[in-house]
Parts: structure tokens; C-alpha cells; sequence
């Protein structure tokens, strides 16, 4: 009988997360309340209760899924398109681009998010961990591509990354992506990295 039930269960989960998904990167966090997930999710607050004991944990919930769609994203995209480092570190901004351009495109939800929590939320877990992976990300092309300091490098170019989607959040219009990415080029060639 257990897994029957699991099994009606998780569609309902399912749905609570993607609804969520869904309202809370086109509105905001404190616009969207739980009574409204619930009803476009067609699921009972008590139900959507029992996956998430609070907000905060939906909140948690949903950047963990964010983060982990767009690491996917980002690694079938390096694996694909591009195999040298320094030219993988280009494509990531090349990836923001892209991202910029689609429809719905509003903004980092991280950066969002992180504006509407608090320094104990899962809100703010979420974004630490999401962060740490971008700068680990950076990285790892960085070393692999010959950077014999590749931490200040690597916050240097999630400056530019973060600074990229701040800006196409706010003026669409601008090409923010191959600024970054432009200036990311600059940075690479500074820290001796051949771009050929």
C-alpha cells in the first residue's frame, strides 16, 4: 500500500514545484504566496505542507531545482560545443547570452531571491551553494587552461557573470553577455591564457 500512495503523491510534488517555479521567478517571492501555489498546483495547502514544512523550504526547494537545471545546461553545452578551457570560460557568457535572449528570460533568480532573504534562510543556502559552484566552475577552465592563480580569477570573471545578468535584467536592450564576455576574454590574456 506504501507505494501506491508515494506513487499519487509525487505528482502532486511535482506539480507544487513547478507551479512554484513558475510564480515565484515571474513575481517575485513575497508576491507569491502558498494559498496561490496551492491552487494553480491543484493540491490542498495541507498536502503542499507535507513536502515542505514552511515557505522558506519551497523557497530552498526551488533554486536547488533552478541551480541544478542550469548546471546541466551548462555542462552539456561545454561538452558539446567546446572542448579547450579557456575557450569553455567564453561560452559560459556566450550561455548567459543565449539566456538573455529567450522568452520569460527575468532576471538571476538567485540574485532575486537573495534580495527578498535572509542570511538564515534556505533561500540563502541555496544561493551559497549555487555561487560556490559558478566560482568552481571558473575555476577549474581557469587551472585547466594554465592560470597559476586561479581563485582571484575566478571571482573576477563571477563578477562579470553576475554583473551581466543584473544588467540585461535591467536594461534588456544593452549586450551585456558579450561585454562580459569581452571583457572575460581580457581577463584571460592578463593572466597569461592563450585564447588560440
Amino acid at each position: 500500500m506504501a507505494a501506491p500512495s508515494q506513487a499519487r503523491r509525487r505528482p502532486a510534488l511535482e506539480r507544487v514545484l513547478r507551479t512554484a517555479d513558475q510564480l515565484f521567478y515571474e513575481n517575485g517571492i513575497h508576491a507569491t504566496g502558498v494559498d496561490t501555489i496551492a491552487e494553480r498546483a491543484n493540491v490542498s495547502k495541507a498536502s503542499m505542507y507535507t513536502y515542505f514544512r514552511t515557505k522558506d523550504d519551497l523557497v530552498g526547494a526551488y533554486l536547488d531545482g533552478r541551480s541544478q537545471a542550469w548546471r546541466e545546461h551548462v555542462a552539456l553545452m561545454l561538452e558539446q560545443r567546446e572542448q579547450q578551457p579557456a575557450a569553455q570560460v567564453l561560452l559560459v557568457f556566450d550561455l548567459l547570452g543565449e539566456w538573455f535572449g529567450s522568452d520569460g528570460f527575468n532576471g538571476c533568480p538567485f540574485i532575486n531571491a537573495e534580495a527578498e532573504s535572509t542570511a538564515t534562510s534556505p533561500a540563502h543556502a541555496a544561493n551559497l551553494q549555487h555561487r560556490a559552484w559558478i566560482r568552481g566552475l571558473f575555476g577549474g577552465l581557469v587551472t585547466a587552461a594554465g592560470a597559476t592563480e586561479p581563485e582571484p580569477l575566478s571571482i573576477q570573471l563571477a563578477t562579470l557573470y553576475d554583473g551581466a545578468m543584473v544588467g540585461a535584467h535591467t536594461e534588456p536592450q544593452l549586450p551585456w553577455a558579450q561585454q562580459a564576455r569581452d571583457a572575460a576574454a581580457s581577463l584571460l590574456r592578463a593572466a597569461g591564457i592563450s585564447l588560440v
